[in-house]
């Protein structure tokens, strides 16, 4: 019920009825509160922030059990005075909401209580200018407010900062100023231990500040202990960075990729950033965007996919969304989710607050809304309206939408991730074919070839065998060169080719024709590409690397029933093509029903050889 006093007001939103609004206020989990609490100890400079997290100990169903009892963020900034401690504690206040001063991580004046009350009942603020010994302290207190007994954020006055927090702090962390922010009455985490929640929340909070943790601008230490012995930690270690574009030395990323980068700058180091400047309420602001690709030595591995660092990467799949210098969050909207191949690509998009409407910045900062919906946006729509997406794009800036510029980011970001799909694509078939090569499907379609032409069978290239070695290797490895190999690449796998005696190379490459597959004849090798553009590549071939087989039996066998739907649509689109031949006349589809009998004639030729090398 209402209070008299909220009665005799006839306030808006009564207070009680708002804050326990703002508890369910969209917050991911704990870790992107604990974020916001960060957030504020970098903005005030702080060198050392510790998440110090305490267990109490008691009985649950008659069982004793530990269970996450207060969670408390220090920090060494240059702390508030009582002023700007007691607007800290409001909703919707802050000192960065006026126009011109929308800089840095905060802003929205929601972070600290918004963030806390989404957790716990309690929250409590110690901050000091002149050593701990000169705190002042305020609260919010969830229940206090429900019963009526608190209206406004309490006045600071001084108060001792309490032993337990003392304890649990490292040596020397109480400095001349700081800040300590303590949570209880924790009813709201997921993660019912203080273990959990750290070993939830490393990874994320190693991402969301890998820029301060790997320039040494921030130390951000993680702790887990009983309330009764706070100087006994369970758990005690530093966040590590945790970079998605793996460009970075010193990370999370597991063994042999800790200490290395583990992808390479796409497509080199010169051009992976894309500097764009947008334009927004008659200013150009600078937004910039950067692509990364797993170097092939990471991938490799039969099963680098299910490896440590493969998993690692998994977990960091998508699209990075950076805003002053913090992630808001990892979009994994661009990825497709069933293809595990998509854990090898990382892109990053940086801009800075006085972008935050254009990007629809949410005020938890946890969202680029704006952005997400951009990239959703059917643009074929906007090519049948206006003629072509540039003319499309050029009318929406005449209009001032302010979904132009961010168009032009999200196809960007498209463009080249497609790119690098593709690359990746190839790498992980030419892999495929060197690891098999004594026994590949090329081999074993040659030994079917030799047996044919002993049987009086020739074809068109067999007369290009008898050219020189140099020269059909030359042949071939411009033509792979053409379909995007590098020239080095292309002149190893041509060699490899005539070298072994094969009369088949397999290759990968988006072909601008509808074919599934073409056939080019180059020094005597039938040089047969599969086409990435074509839907069957991906249902059919796609999972065809072992190193990129799903992780999970579900996506295998999801992965492997999508592959026999895509085999059957095929045998389905040709039975189509034999009955509108028949259509036409009956000469054309005779026609079609021969070359279906003589190619499965030649298949079973083929897949005899397999079973006999078998």
């Amino acid at each position: 019920m209402a209070t008299a006093e909220a009665i005799a007001r006839r306030d808006i939103v009564p207070t009680h009825l708002a804050v326990a609004a703002m508890r369910d206020n969209g917050y991911k989990n704990a870790a992107y509160a604990v974020a916001e609490l960060i957030d504020n100890s970098i903005q005030a400079g702080a060198s050392v922030v510790e998440v110090l997290c305490a267990d109490a100990e008691g009985l649950v169903e008659e069982r004793a059990r530990r269970r996450l009892d207060q969670l408390a963020v220090l920090d060494n900034g240059s702390a508030m005075d009582a002023d700007v401690l007691q607007m800290a504690l409001q909703f919707g206040n802050g000192t960065r909401l006026e126009e011109g001063k929308a800089s840095g991580m905060g802003r929205f004046g929601m972070g600290l209580p918004s963030a806390s009350i989404s957790q716990c009942q309690r929250v409590e603020v110690w901050s000091w200018q002149d050593g701990p010994e000169s705190a002042l302290f305020s609260h919010i207190d969830v229940e206090e407010v429900r019963r009526g007994e608190l209206h406004e954020v309490p006045e600071p006055t001084p108060r001792e900062i309490p032993e337990l927090w003392r304890e649990a702090a490292d040596d020397g962390s109480f400095q001349e100023s700081g800040t300590l922010v303590v949570w209880s009455a924790i009813d709201r985490c997921l993660w019912r231990t203080s273990r959990a929640l750290i070993e939830n929340s490393e990874e994320l909070i190693g991402r969301m500040y890998r820029e301060w943790i790997a320039g040494e601008d921030v130390r951000i230490r993680l702790a887990s202990f009983l309330v009764d012995a706070p100087g006994a930690t369970q758990i005690d270690r530093d966040a590590r960075p945790n970079d998605p574009l793996y460009l970075t030395a010193g990370t999370s990323t597991p063994e042999p990729w800790d200490d290395k980068p583990m992808f390479a700058p796409f497509p080199d180091p010169d051009s992976h950033e894309i500097p764009m400047k947008l334009g927004f309420r008659g200013e150009e602001h600078g937004v910039k965007i950067r692509f990364s690709m797993a170097k092939e030595e990471a991938r490799e591995s039969v099963q680098a996919g299910s490896l440590p660092h493969g998993r690692h990467a998994a977990r960091n799949a998508g699209v990075s969304v950076v805003r002053a210098g913090r992630e808001l969050e990892l979009d994994p909207a661009w990825t497709n989710t069933y293809d595990p191949r998509e854990r090898w690509w990382g892109v990053e998009v940086r801009f800075e607050p006085g972008l935050d409407e254009l990007f629809g910045v949410s005020n938890n900062k946890q969202f680029a809304r704006n952005l997400a919906e951009a990239a959703k946006m059917d643009t074929k729509a906007l090519e049948k309206e206006h003629g072509s997406i540039t003319k499309a794009m050029e009318y929406l800036e005449k209009e001032g939408d302010p979904v132009a510029p961010l168009l032009a980011v999200a196809r960007k970001i498209q463009g080249q991730i497609d790119v690098m799909r593709r690359q990746i694509k190839a790498q992980a078939e030419g892999r495929r074919r060197r690891r098999h090569e004594e026994d590949s499907p090329e081999a074993r379609a040659t030994a079917a070839v030799r047996r044919r032409k002993e049987q009086g069978f020739r074809g068109q290239t067999d007369e290009d065998e008898e050219k020189p070695a140099e020269e059909r290797k030359k042949e071939l490895a411009e033509q792979l060169e053409s379909q995007g190999h590098e020239r080095k690449e292309a002149e190893a796998l041509a060699g490899e080719t005539v070298d072994h005696g094969l009369k088949y190379r397999i290759d990968t490459a988006p072909l601008e024709a509808g074919a599934f597959f073409s056939v080019q004849p180059r020094g005597g090798i039938l040089l047969v590409t599969l086409n990435t553009e074509h839907p069957a590549y991906d249902l059919v071939l796609g999972a065809q690397d072992p190193s990129e087989l799903p992780d999970s039996v579900d996506d295998l066998r999801e992965s492997l029933r999508k592959a026999q739907e895509g085999l059957e649509m095929m045998l389905f689109a040709w039975a189509r093509y034999e009955d509108e031949q028949g259509n036409v006349s009956s000469d054309l589809r005779r026609g079609a029903q021969t070359v279906r009998q003589d190619w499965g004639r030649m298949a079973e030729t083929f897949l005899r050889q397999t079973q006999a090398d078998g």
